[in-house]
């Protein structure tokens, strides 16, 4: 048999044929790529004995197959090679991510990369991912790129990539149909597998991200709360001085106050706190989670949307309210943009920032001063802080809490999860949380020192869970509707003065009743409203998880 790529007697390799070429890269991408999908499968039930290895033979048939009709598009001399490098890089990006943490890769998930500052992107480099992408990405792109093409006319080469893609859609679908009865069932009974297809699933979702402009017009950002007022206040009353506090990745499971048998919240158990253990995130990202729980639509109407709308925190400050952001992560994700803000990423503040990041009680620094600084006139009405930590994000966790915070030991000082035993990905978590426990306890200390002169009052939830190695998973992202509990479940964690709660008519009795109530992300827009005493439209009293316990107040 000759050798496409032998020397001819001229002198000079012949060359791999065009389509000889997209189809090793295929296999290439299917195989080794892909070991990520090939695990799942093989961990299935459904895929065992020699039904299963014959289902399993022909879903790899479908995913080369898929790939060389895809490539069969870029198959033209100076466009292959560096479209085939575009694949294999992104293919060894996937496969690393996919293999290291368990994750999918669908639309939140790069746009979760797209959001992604370069500190965090940072805290993501490590030796085994520079390996991953050098055998996955360099080795093959240079294998291919040295490789010899045979040149062909514009016509044979259409015609060749014409029989490329009938040949390639003709076996993925022999495949399907050989196997659809087994295909249908393990992607209809495991959805996550379709997120697992490298690179194909990359493409797709920044598909979807680019697209999603066209879905939602982002030209008009629509008001909402255009009606909104303050109560009248009683003349002996205080004006309220609520700080918000949003967490970051922050397990519900993983606080002492909720039954977690570690003491990660011994501060808070000394203060007369709420902790409601029910409740479940808008989504398992901060860039999903938290545009969802400052917006008034709710989980399925925003995700449903087709225009953009103000926040709650633009309704807050239309009721005439003064409002400041005070940032320790990587922004807002666009809900704060029309009122003051504090970014702390710039801050040098020895014992608290380093290398660009500071601990959470950064946010404490100075904050007399802050709110002092707000027009005078919305003071006088009441103030919302919303101080946005930087919490439990992963997967760094060490690099979140100052050494006095570091009781749980030993702790994983890596941010490759996957180098560092379960118990130590889970001390270096549960450090994070004692930490967070630390910052709530000086915010409520800060509130009670304004007491004298505000009715204050502090409510912390956090914007979505994590995974911490539980079925191999890590971090969080998954989609919604394969995500486990711990990506949604979450904390939510009240304390108010005694005077807040005399001036609001809220019964400590009547909340505690609530600890275990099934509560999401909708019930905190109108939460907050509730809290502070805003009127508009937009309120829903059913959904203010405080409106029926209020003594004596219209609901």
């Amino acid at each position: 048999m000759t050798n496409p790529a032998a020397p001819t007697r001229a002198g000079k390799r012949q060359g791999w044929h065009p389509a000889v070429l997209v189809v090793l890269a295929s296999l290439w991408l299917a195989s080794l790529s892909n070991i990520a999908l090939w695990q799942q499968l093989y961990s299935l039930p459904e895929v065992k004995g020699a039904r299963g290895l014959a289902f399993a033979l022909g879903f790899g048939a479908i995913v080369a197959s898929a790939l060389v009709a895809i490539l069969s598009f870029f198959n033209w001399r100076g466009v292959i090679k560096p479209a085939l490098s575009v694949f294999f890089f992104s293919a060894a990006s996937g496969a690393y991510f996919m293999l290291s943490y368990g994750i999918v890769i669908d639309a939140g998930m790069i746009a979760n990369v797209i959001q992604t500052d370069t500190k965090e992107a940072l805290d993501l480099l490590n030796w085994r991912m520079l390996v991953s992408l050098g055998l996955m990405g360099i080795l093959p792109t240079y294998v291919f790129w040295r490789a010899p093409v045979q040149k062909l006319g514009l016509a044979k080469q259409a015609f060749s990539n014409g029989l490329t893609l009938l040949v390639a859609l003709g076996i993925l679908l022999a495949c399907v149909m050989a196997t659809f009865q087994d295909f249908s069932s393990v992607m209809r009974n495991h959805t996550q597998l379709r997120y697992l297809i490298n690179p194909l699933n990359s493409f797709y979702a920044i598909g979807s991200v680019a697209a999603k402009p066209f879905q939602l017009s982002n030209s008009v950002l629509l008001p909402i709360g255009q009606d909104a007022h303050l109560q009248p206040p009683k003349p002996q009353d205080k004006p309220p001085l609520l700080i918000l506090v949003l967490g970051e990745t922050a397990r519900m499971s993983n606080f002492g106050l909720n039954g977690y048998a570690r003491p990660t919240t011994p501060k808070l158990a000394q203060e007369n706190v709420l902790s409601l253990q029910g409740v479940m995130s808008c989504g398992t990202s901060t860039a999903t989670s938290v545009p969802c729980m400052f917006s008034h639509l709710g989980k399925e109407a925003f995700e449903a949307r087709k225009e953009n709308f103000e926040s709650l925190i633009d309704v807050l400050q239309r009721a005439g309210l003064a409002v400041l952001w005070i940032d320790n992560q990587s922004g807002c994700k666009s809900v704060c943009e029309r009122v003051p803000q504090i970014l702390t990423r710039k801050l040098k503040v020895p014992g608290l920032c380093a290398d660009g990041e500071c601990h959470d009680e950064i946010m404490l620094q100075q904050l007399s001063e802050r709110v002092q600084a707000l027009a005078p006139e919305r003071r006088a009405k009441g103030v919302v802080v919303v101080m946005h930590q930087m919490g439990s994000h992963g997967p760094a966790y060490y690099k979140r809490v100052p050494q006095a915070f570091k009781k749980f030991q030993p702790e994983c000082t890596s941010n490759a999860l996957q180098e560092c035993s379960r118990e130590q990905v889970i001390n270096s978590f549960d450090n994070t949380i004692l930490y967070t426990d630390h910052f709530l306890a000086s915010t409520i200390a800060w509130l009670k020192k304004e007491e004298s002169k505000s009715a204050s009052a502090m409510l912390y939830v956090s914007d979505h869970g994590e995974s911490l190695g539980e079925n191999n998973l890590y971090l969080h992202g998954l989609p919604y509707r394969i995500a486990p509990d711990v990506q949604k479940s979450v904390p939510w964690i009240t304390w108010w003065s005694n005077r807040f709660e005399q001036q609001s008519g809220l019964s400590r009795d009547c909340m505690k009743n609530k600890i275990s109530k099934p509560l999401t992300h909708d019930n905190y827009f109108h939460s907050v409203l509730g809290l502070v005493g805003v009127q508009t439209q937009l309120y829903q009293a059913a959904l203010d998880v405080h409106a029926d316990c209020r003594t004596g107040k219209p609901t």
